[in-house]
């Protein structure tokens, strides 16, 4: 449970600095975690990523200034991070329905959004199958393109269907979708999409080999429909999995592997590889 306390530390970072620049390294470091991995951990026990969190936070705090201190519009834009009185004004409306001057009237309506809490409430009833399986290392021929975690759940899915439509499976099969390793102070994160150089006749142009080292994975069996399958399968490894396990997530690659068949399915099985340790 360790790092689910390491979150908290994270979101305790977050409230005291929230009328600072706040760069999302500094809030990893605070929780012990990559700049990667915490965006990940984050995103998917909360369904939101951090930055929205923080501005959702800081919308909140900005009405009950402007509610219950008669600051200046300008003064509250400023402290929490916008510009200008127009950027401020935009987010302002956009969260609350309302302009900043409307918030300063009682009566007007307003959205409060309180800080996090992490706990893992232990759940019982639902299967998950799994297996820890050591592997050799091997050697993958994938196609790569960046994202954030802001984007990921759509965009990935996209990259998908564009991979098809060009008709790159013919030339290097969708195996794997690979998670590559983030860099300490990188906001985007590296996924590829391909299979094992062995299957490879002739690598294309606008492909990498990438050497995946020898790990201990976790590999847990996804039933059903692409992509909500395996999205769902991922919050549940992080929420359900990860806190009761005798294992720990390590940095490195990341794997999903899809098999043959209607990905529209609900029979569909894929999988998903984490690499671990025992804790």
């Amino acid at each position: 449970m360790d790092w689910v306390r390491s979150l908290n530390y994270a979101i305790d970072y977050i409230e005291v600095h929230l009328s600072e620049n706040i760069v999302c390294d500094d809030i990893a470091q605070s929780a012990f975690y990559s700049s990667f991995h915490f965006q990940r951990t984050f995103s998917l026990l909360t369904g939101m990523t951090v930055s929205e969190y923080v501005r959702n936070r800081r919308l909140s705090l900005a009405a009950q200034e402007l509610l219950n201190y008669d600051s200046k519009v300008i003064d509250v834009a400023l402290k929490y991070g916008y510009d200008t009185p127009e950027s401020f004004a935009k987010a302002f409306r956009r969260f609350h329905g309302v302009l900043p001057s409307q918030a300063k009237k009682h009566g007007t309506e307003l959205k409060a959004f309180n800080r996090l809490t992490l706990k893992i409430v232990l759940e019982g009833g639902s299967v998950m199958d799994y297996k820890i399986e050591k592997k050799d290392s091997f050697r993958v021929v994938t196609k790569t393109r960046k994202f954030t975690e802001e984007n990921r759940i759509i965009s990935i899915p996209m990259f998908w269907s564009e991979y098809c439509e060009d008709g790159l499976h013919q030339k290097v099969c969708g195996m794997f979708g690979i998670c590559l390793p983030g860099e300490p102070d990188c906001k985007e994160f590296e996924y590829g999409i391909g299979c094992e150089e062995k299957y490879v006749k002739q690598i294309p142009e606008g492909f990498i080999t990438i050497d995946i080292p020898s790990y201990t994975w976790a590999v847990f069996k996804c039933v059903g429909a692409m992509p909500d399958s395996i999205q769902n399968m991922w919050r549940r490894i992080y929420s359900e999995w990860l806190p009761q396990s005798k294992y720990e997530l390590i940095p490195g690659y990341d794997i999903e592997l899809y098999t043959e068949g209607d990905i529209k399915s609900e029979d569909y099985i894929s999988e998903i590889w984490i690499p671990v340790i025992e804790k």
